[in-house]
């Protein structure tokens, strides 16, 4: 098992000690960009870390949303790509047809990355009706590292956000990781 975190403008600093991948908030919405991205990610590449890059996904406008995505964060082999699907800051979600739209269509405007669907426990098993992760599920279920309450297969688990959102990975070393993230 990999270990990570996930990280957004709300980190102003992390420790990348013991870090083998950190996936850093790109986008949100049709207009949001995170102010901290660029150093954000130079601290998780001076580290040698695996970047993997999130969209918060907000209903509809699935296509254009996955544009911005792409638009505004970096563009390097190897990286990750994710949607972020889970509850909005006003109480609404995107539909899972929104969340299949949005991964199809980062796939096609990003044909050499992987890119993988991140949501939690409740959003896996109450609001998706088409169980597509694109090419991985990162789901959160908060509780033991590696073993997430969930009977599907999983690439990165988020099981703590104290204090910050921490993640294992289902890889035997971070070569090996990098290696499944280059298309």
């Amino acid at each position: 098992m990999l270990h990570g975190v996930d990280v957004s403008s709300y980190q102003t600093e992390f420790d990348t000690d013991g870090l083998d991948f950190v996936f850093v908030k790109s986008t949100e919405g049709r207009s949001y960009v995170n102010p901290k991205l660029k150093g954000q990610v130079k601290r998780a590449r001076d580290a040698g870390c695996v970047i993997g890059f999130y969209h918060f996904l907000w209903p509809g406008h699935a296509k254009e949303q996955a544009a911005h995505f792409v638009d505004r964060t970096p563009e390097r082999a190897g990286d990750l790509l994710a949607v972020d699907w889970e509850r909005t800051g006003d109480g609404t979600h995107a539909t899972s047809a929104d969340k299949d739209r949005f991964i199809r269509e980062v796939k096609r405007l990003r044909p050499g990355h992987r890119v993988l669907l991140y949501c939690n426990r409740t959003f896996w098993l109450d609001h998706d009706t088409t169980s597509y992760a694109g090419d991985g599920l990162w789901i959160a279920d908060y509780g033991t590292a590696g073993k997430p309450r969930i009977e599907a297969d999983w690439r990165i688990h988020q099981y703590t956000d104290d204090p910050l959102d921490k993640d294992v990975a289902d890889f035997p070393t971070r070569e090996a990781m990098r290696a499944w993230a280059e298309v």
